[in-house]
C-alpha cells in the first residue's frame, strides 16, 4: 500500500510528469500531436501495402472480407503494439534521462516508470480514434464489445508498469539494455499476430507464441474492434493476475535497486 500513499501525495507531480512526456514526444514539432495519428497511419500504410501484397486470393466469403478489410485487421493491433514498444523503450531511458533531478531533489523515483506508462496509454486512447474511424466508416462497423476496452487497456497498462519497473531501474547499472531491448522488440513484433493470423502458422509454432501476453491482448484487441465477439475472459483473467504479479514483483526490483541510482547517474 505504501506506492498507492506515494502515489496519492505526489498526485500533481506525477501529473506534471505525464503531461511533460506527452508535451516533450512532440517538442519542437510542427505537427505537435497531430503526430499521434500520423505515427500510427503512417505505419499502417506500409505494413498493409507490403504485407497486403502477399495475400493469397481465396474464394470464401471470409477471406474476401479479411482481403478488404486487412487495413483494419493490421491497424487493431499495431496501434496497441506500438504503446507496447514506445512504454518500454521510454522507460528504459526513465531514470537516466532524470539523472539530475534525482540526484537534487528527493521525490518518489516510481513515478518516473509510472509517468511514462500512463503518457503511453493517454497516447494510446487518442490514436484509438483511428480504430475507431476506419470500422464505423468501412464494413466492420461496431459492437457492444467495445466496452470491454478499458478492461484490456487496464491489462496492458498493469503488464507495461511490471516491464516498466524492471527496465527502469536496471538499465541504471546496465546502460547496454537500452540497445538489447531495441533488438528484443524488433524480433517481437514478428512473434507477434499483428500482420499475420495466428493460424497461418504451424501448431508448434503458435504454441510458443501463446506465451507472448501480447498475442492476447492484440487477439482481445481484434475480438472487440473487428471479429464483434467475446474475447476470452478466462485467458484475460489470468493475464491479469500475471500482470498483477509482474507489476508488484517489477516494483520490488525497483524498490531494491533506486537505492543506488544516485551513486550509479
Amino acid at each position: 500500500m505504501n506506492i498507492f500513499r506515494k502515489i496519492y501525495n505526489y498526485r500533481e507531480l506525477l501529473k506534471t510528469n505525464v503531461k511533460k512526456e506527452i508535451r516533450g514526444r512532440y517538442k519542437n514539432s510542427i505537427l505537435g500531436v497531430m503526430w499521434s495519428f500520423l505515427n500510427p497511419l503512417l505505419q499502417l500504410l506500409v505494413y498493409s501495402v507490403i504485407f497486403g501484397a502477399l495475400l493469397t486470393g481465396g474464394d470464401s466469403a471470409e477471406d474476401k472480407y479479411y482481403q478488404a478489410t486487412y487495413y483494419i485487421y493490421v491497424c487493431v493491433a499495431l496501434i496497441p503494439w506500438t504503446y507496447f514498444t514506445s512504454a518500454i523503450t521510454q522507460a528504459a531511458f526513465t531514470v537516466i534521462g532524470n539523472g539530475d533531478i534525482i540526484k537534487k531533489v528527493y521525490f518518489p523515483r516510481e513515478i518516473l516508470p509510472i509517468s511514462v506508462v500512463t503518457s503511453g496509454a493517454v497516447n494510446f486512447m487518442i490514436s484509438t480514434i483511428i480504430i475507431l474511424l476506419f470500422v464505423i466508416f468501412s464494413p466492420v462497423g461496431l459492437s457492444w464489445y467495445i466496452l470491454l476496452y478499458p478492461f484490456i487497456l487496464l491489462i496492458q497498462y498493469i503488464l507495461l508498469l511490471g516491464i516498466a519497473f524492471i527496465v527502469s531501474s536496471i538499465t541504471v547499472y546496465f546502460r547496454d539494455l537500452e540497445h538489447i531491448i531495441g533488438i528484443v522488440l524488433m524480433a517481437a513484433f514478428y512473434g507477434t499476430p499483428i500482420v499475420y493470423k495466428l493460424e497461418q502458422l504451424p501448431q508448434q509454432l503458435q504454441i510458443i507464441m501463446q506465451l507472448n501476453p501480447m498475442t492476447h491482448l492484440i487477439n482481445a484487441y481484434r475480438d472487440i474492434f473487428y471479429y464483434h465477439q467475446m474475447p476470452n475472459m478466462k485467458v484475460l483473467g489470468i493475464l491479469l493476475a500475471l500482470s498483477l504479479i509482474l507489476a508488484v514483483v517489477g516494483y520490488f526490483i525497483f524498490k531494491k535497486l533506486q537505492k543506488g541510482f544516485a551513486e550509479e547517474l
